[in-house]
């Protein structure tokens, strides 16, 4: 058994309108069934002379369960109503949390003033909105791993560790900058950068997403991986593999500047490294790309997907820090795991889904045993993300095949050439490069 959940993306799921039309149709639905009820509670004295009629014990049977049918259905009318008022609740509760964390004042006053209009009809709405709201903050994968991890240690830092955790929630929140809009764009130049061609190989289409998380970059020479493939008729279709941050700083272009650079909403230097390593293999503005990559690799590809200048018809992140509003012409799978802090920092995505009919967030916890081991960021790691990817591979939900169906159509390709590339950043006054 795994704990993967597989939606069809969006942090917020619950739409509040349709459960409030369906309260009111299972109410208009009573009141059918109550006028039913009652005609039928008067039919035996009708249909007594008429031969053939049902018994007075037949008639009595379809009154009672016409009248039970009409409580149930107002009860379920009633239930549909509150959950409406309890899932509003919750969602104005929280967007008054950041409102609170960005000090918004007038915000607050607007969503207070929602807040209760909400629970009028439902005084005790509110206490479980308030209820549900602390249980998802203190209950979250990762403060609760830090609050065993902090077991042990002094007190006052025990307390902190998880607090902080919960308040870098609400300030992450605040910022903004996990969901990237549909129209934002980077800004800056980004650092100069070179790449350099690694050997070439004729590979195979990655059949599945573990065979394609397989091909990001780890540890070695190369940074990014661009296939080139040559489909029937000669059109040519291109899948790139971005690797995630490699250093603290220096000449690798994959480090924590560029990261703090892309998760700002700059240019970087890896972001330039992946644009210059497809035109080398040959890609051109227009071509079909499929994108994946992993941490800041991840964030490459979410700004290839929305603003490169090519047809990024897949988009699948490993621990992404952002989620970006990818058209619809562009297949968003997001994986994430709960106990990771770096994809944390998406602050839930998107409040609706993204991409294509079809897009998915996937999520798991990937380590859920809390311990000292954790500050080495296991839930992060690309061979976390494996796993994961190998438990959507033999997951039996249909959400899952317009995913497989990539695939499908990759294994058309008649020749498949693969390349890595090795990049640098270019110092200041150096020779520059290719």
């Amino acid at each position: 058994m795994s704990d993967l959940v597989i939606r069809s993306g969006g942090g917020i799921e619950v739409d509040t309108a349709s459960l409030r039309s369906a309260g009111r149709r299972f109410r208009a639905l009573a009141g059918k069934a109550d006028a039913a009820s009652s005609h039928v509670r008067g039919a035996p004295e009708q249909l007594l002379t008429v031969p053939g009629s049902p018994s007075v014990g037949e008639l009595l049977t379809v009154h009672t369960l016409l009248r039970d049918a009409a409580a149930e259905a107002d009860e379920l009318a009633a239930s549909l109503e509150e959950a409406a008022d309890l899932y509003e609740a919750v969602e104005l509760l929280a967007q008054r949390a950041v409102a609170t964390a960005a000090g918004d004042a007038a915000a607050v006053d607007r969503l207070d003033a929602r807040l209760e209009r909400v629970v009028a009809d439902h005084p005790d709405v509110a206490r479980r909105a308030q209820e549900l709201v602390a249980a998802g903050g203190d209950g979250s994968d990762l403060s609760r791993q830090a609050w065993w991890g902090s077991r042990g240690l002094d007190p006052v830092v025990g307390m902190l560790v998880p607090a902080t955790l919960v308040a870098l929630g609400f300030g992450v929140d605040a910022l903004g900058l996990g969901p990237v809009a549909a129209r934002d764009r980077l800004t800056g130049g980004g650092d100069p950068v070179t790449v350099r061609p690694l050997a070439a190989s004729s590979v195979a289409p990655p059949a599945t997403l573990a065979a394609a998380a397989a091909r990001i970059p780890g540890s070695g020479e190369g940074h990014v991986r661009v296939e080139r493939y040559t489909m029937p008729g000669g059109s040519q279709q291109f899948a790139v593999y971005v690797t995630g941050t490699r250093s603290v700083g220096g000449s690798d272009p994959f480090d924590v500047r560029s990261n703090l650079q892309l998760y700002a909403g700059e240019k970087s230097a890896s972001y330039e490294a992946t644009l210059k390593a497809l035109r080398e293999a040959g890609a051109r503005p227009g071509d079909v790309v499929h994108a994946f990559g992993h941490s800041q690799g991840a964030m490459v590809t979410e700004r290839l997907a929305l603003e490169g200048p090519y047809d990024t018809r897949t988009l699948v992140s490993f621990g992404a820090p952002v989620q970006a509003d990818v058209g619809a012409g562009t297949l968003a799978v997001t994986v994430r795991h709960t106990d990771d802090p770096i994809a944390a920092l998406q602050g839930g995505g998107h409040p609706g889904s993204v991409g294509a009919p079809g897009s998915l967030v996937v999520e798991r916890t990937a380590d859920p045993m809390p311990g000292l081991h954790d500050a080495t960021l296991p839930a992060h790691h690309m061979s976390a993300y494996a796993e994961t990817a190998a438990l959507v591979d033999g997951s039996d939900d249909p959400r899952v095949q317009r995913l497989t169906s990539v695939f499908a159509g990759l294994a058309r390709a008649e020749t498949v050439v693969a390349r890595e590339y090795a990049a640098e950043r270019v110092s200041p006054g150096g020779s520059g490069g290719r």
